[in-house]
């Protein structure tokens, strides 16, 4: 059966838009190894603390993590592009500055995988930015959902600076996998700090 999308998710309460697309395998492929979650009341430590976590496995991989990265960038020199399955990144615990959830979650979900399907079949409003492609601001249906139109601006938006200040932790993360970690991954943050830049 032939995969369209691969949807990853963390939970962070800025910096992370609603939902964005990357801009091809290899650079979906970097965003799942460097992103992080806040952790919660149902993890051990401290709520709120971030957490980088590949794929949620480390704690369950029996080998090297960077080869594991390693086999998924192999996708890219052994399939045509146009078929493999574009990646998606999804945020549903932004918050505003006030400390109030931004998306109202659960069922309302639906609505963002609505977006998923229309990029899939190349459709689908998006702006591109310096971590990929977001909705534009009319892409995403919320007629009905207790949503402002700020709220929605807030919740698609990348912040340069905070993404900025993110790139220095990628590299520390990183670092943790010694020279065994592809280069196509440092490739990968060397061109985000680029566009950021």
């Amino acid at each position: 059966m032939p995969i369209d999308a691969i949807l990853f998710g963390g939970r962070r309460a800025s910096i992370v838009p609603l939902i964005f697309q990357s801009r091809s395998w290899d650079h979906g492929s970097s965003w799942v190894r460097i992103l992080s979650s806040e952790t919660t009341a149902a993890a051990t430590g401290t709520v709120g603390k971030l957490r980088r976590d590949p794929f949620a496995m480390l704690p369950f991989c029996g080998y090297n993590m960077a080869d594991y990265f390693a086999h998924w960038l192999t996708f890219s020199e052994r399939f045509d592009e146009a078929k493999l399955p574009k990646i998606f990144y999804v945020n549903w615990f932004r918050k505003g500055a006030d400390g109030r959830w931004l998306w109202p979650g659960y069922g309302e979900n639906s609505r963002v995988l609505e977006w998923v399907f229309e990029r899939s079949a190349g459709r689908g409003d998006a702006v591109e930015t310096p971590i990929g492609f977001v909705p534009s601001d009319t892409a995403l249906n919320i007629e009905g959902l207790d949503v402002t139109v700020e709220d929605m601006t807030e919740l698609l938006t990348v912040h340069h600076d905070e993404w900025r200040h993110e790139v220095p932790r990628i590299r520390e993360h990183f670092a943790e996998f010694g020279d065994d970690l592809p280069q196509k991954l440092h490739d990968e943050v060397n061109r985000l700090e680029a566009r950021l830049a």
